[in-house]
């Protein structure tokens, strides 16, 4: 079976979407490399970061539905709204949590004076995404949708 069975199928949107935010996890490692000039490969399976691979995600499924049923199609404002609930929630709700977090692993630090095994480990502090890593996620997912889906084509 070859890929381009799966141009306009639902196959076709669930390889965009899935593979769009594995291709964001890697371009999240690369910009780390560049910046701090050393590779950290734990990047890959964590969350928070640039670019965002949840609206990667998210905003490719919802391109690829408008590209196969039209952008003025149900399943696309379904999809659309999905989007925008996601997004929302990983520059707004995560973040506040990632912000608590960090607030948290302060105050054990303080109590139990550096020894963070005593209170049950240290809390995961980067949940979250700031706006401009959403909506760079946003924005490949969009072109990264694109370019699978004409790419399938030919």
């Amino acid at each position: 079976m070859s890929l381009r069975q799966f141009y306009g199928t639902g196959y076709e949107v669930i390889l965009i979407a899935f593979s769009g935010i594995v291709v964001a996890q890697i371009v999240k490692c690369f910009l780390h490399l560049i910046r701090k000039k050393s590779l950290d490969l734990r990047l890959f399976i964590t969350t928070g970061g640039m670019p965002s691979s949840h609206s990667a995600g998210v905003m490719g499924l919802s391109t690829a539905v408008g590209l196969i049923n039209g952008f003025d199609s149900i399943e696309f404002a379904i999809a659309l709204g999905y989007a925008f609930i996601v997004m929302y929630d990983a520059a707004g709700v995560r973040r506040a949590a990632g912000k608590q977090a960090a607030c948290l692993n302060k105050i054990i630090m303080d109590l139990y004076k550096q020894d963070l095994a005593e209170a049950g480990g240290k809390l995961k502090e980067l949940l979250g995404h700031t706006p401009i890593q959403v909506f760079a996620g946003a924005i490949f997912g969009v072109l990264y949708a694109f370019f699978i889906h004409y790419k399938l084509l030919h």
